[in-house]
């Protein structure tokens, strides 16, 4: 599975390496990062070809996360992307906003990666 984590926190990428140094070496997930939302779409468009589970930090300079949301529910259809909210504010309001623009899930920081991992099995079965 090719996952696409998305934060402008760039602590965020050793981070998840470390908690998924298992399955990298096994092979069964690919992690690729971005650190704002411009550089999630230019992804996208040199990757469309390929399935993604998006995770996104809602709370970006520039673009946000849930600009970005937008942004993918409308143009990267095919195939459709998994797209997994992050954000250290666990509000209704941003619950509700991320929701409505057709977030698949939603998380809150510090990331619960054995809550995480439920999660990802969820999507893959």
């Amino acid at each position: 599975m090719k996952i696409l984590v998305v934060d402008d926190e760039m602590d965020m990428q050793p981070l998840f390496e470390q908690r998924f140094r298992k399955e990298l070496r096994s092979g069964e997930i690919n992690l690729n990062f971005a650190f704002s939302g411009h550089e999630a779409i230019g992804y996208l468009q040199a990757h469309a070809h390929e399935a993604v589970l998006i995770l996104s930090d809602i709370n970006m300079p520039g673009m946000s996360g849930l600009e970005l949301l937008r942004e993918i529910k409308q143009r990267h259809t095919n195939p459709p992307a998994v797209v997994m909210m992050i954000t250290a504010y666990g509000d209704g309001e941003n619950y509700d906003k991320a929701m409505a623009l057709g977030a698949d899930d939603f998380l809150t920081k510090p990331v619960d990666f054995t809550v995480l991992k439920e999660k990802l099995k969820h999507f893959t079965s």
